[in-house]
């Protein structure tokens, strides 16, 4: 039966509601399989699977059975990624990983999936006691990657402007993995000199940078004084921090200011944010938008759950109409914690990246 003449409750759901999980899988499988509704990239490989999805997919613990898929994004066109129940005009964008093991993987964002996002970030404001609104400075690369998207959307129904720097994250891991340290560096500060003119300039009150260029606006007396004075929250993704140097920020170099972090994947259109009510010596869990979004942390060479507490390799999955991307082993480790009540899979915490993913080194840059 066609999922066109089936009430999709779950798939469909008001935004910034969250359906059972369950649910909301059988009816993406059913949409996403259907030949009237479902993207050729799934139908082209529907074949191949080995079993029938809208048979034998029923809970997220089946999303084991799908193959890795991920890099056959890396040039498949994207017009087979948009469902044929949608058109182009339901498509916000194409976004691409950040190529840190080969080519970059392209995905496409829904207005829907876009309007699921910032509705999600928007409540992580809000449980935290602040509001969404101000002006917004994005230490980010935007385009071809998906969280400049966000931010801008973000900053605009707010009712705040979004003020951006010129990044390409590429560029520097070319130049780590060639040995040019002193280039990479180089680069740094000139990002961190971008950001600078727009602090000093601009009234800004939500700040969204990565781990590596937080560490170097706080090593400038000046900028940091600038940053504790008019910035209200950051939010820091993109790359890895540790445990001490989050605490080191929260308690003495940004006191006062919220300081939150987030953990996703262009892979997935998103991903997750730091729990709320974490003390500065606990870990820094990071929960996704389930049911949505959901990570696992597996054992790599069994591919079983790791033991709560230990450390795995994240798979992540992503249930939407948009787009269905099932059992994709990210470049990261974490600890495995229990996800959010209702939710499936895990929580992670104390996120790593792998020393090679794909037969390729992994480099971190500033992005």
């Amino acid at each position: 039966m066609s999922v066109s003449s089936v009430e999709s409750s779950a798939l469909d759901c008001p935004i910034g509601e969250y359906p059972d999980a369950d649910q909301l899988l059988r009816e993406a499988v059913r949409w996403h399989f259907d030949p009237e509704t479902g993207s050729r990239f799934w139908l082209d490989r529907r074949p191949r699977l080995g079993f029938d999805p809208i048979e034998e997919i029923t809970t997220f613990a089946d999303l084991k059975k799908f193959p890795y898929v991920i890099n056959e994004l890396r040039d498949v066109p994207a017009e087979d990624l948009i469902p044929r129940g949608l058109t182009a005009a339901d498509v916000y964008g194409v976004y691409e990983s950040g190529g840190t093991t080969g080519s970059p993987k392209r995905v496409i964002c829904t207005n829907e999936w876009l309007d699921r996002w910032i509705a999600f970030s928007e409540q992580q404001f809000q449980l935290r006691g602040q509001q969404p609104g101000g002006n917004w400075l994005g230490i980010m690369p935007s385009g071809p990657h998906i969280f400049g998207a966000a931010l801008k959307e973000q900053a605009h129904r707010g009712g705040g402007l979004l003020f951006t720097i010129d990044m390409d994250p590429r560029w520097v891991k070319k130049r780590i993995a060639a040995g040019d340290m002193e280039g990479a560096g180089q680069y740094a500060a000139h990002l961190v000199e971008q950001a600078s003119y727009l602090l000093e300039t601009q009234d800004i009150a939500v700040m969204v940078t990565t781990p590596a260029l937080l560490e170097r606006l706080a090593a400038d007396p000046r900028l940091a004084k600038l940053i504790t004075e008019k910035v209200e929250y950051i939010q820091w993704g993109g790359m890895h921090m540790d445990a001490d140097t989050r605490h080191l920020f929260r308690t003495e170099v940004f006191p006062g200011i919220t300081l939150q972090g987030g953990y996703g994947s262009t892979m997935v259109c998103g991903g997750s944010m730091e729990r709320i009510g974490l003390a500065d010596d606990e870990p820094c869990i990071f929960d996704p938008l389930g049911p949505f979004i959901s990570f696992n942390v597996i054992d790599q060479e069994s591919g079983e759950p790791v033991p709560y507490g230990e450390r795995g390799q994240v798979v992540m999955n992503l249930v939407s109409k948009g787009m269905f991307l099932p059992n994709n082993p990210e470049r990261d480790t974490a600890l495995r914690f229990e996800a959010r009540p209702g939710m499936p899979g895990d929580a992670v915490a104390d996120v790593q990246p792998l020393q090679s993913f794909d037969e390729a080194t992994v480099i971190e840059g500033v992005y």
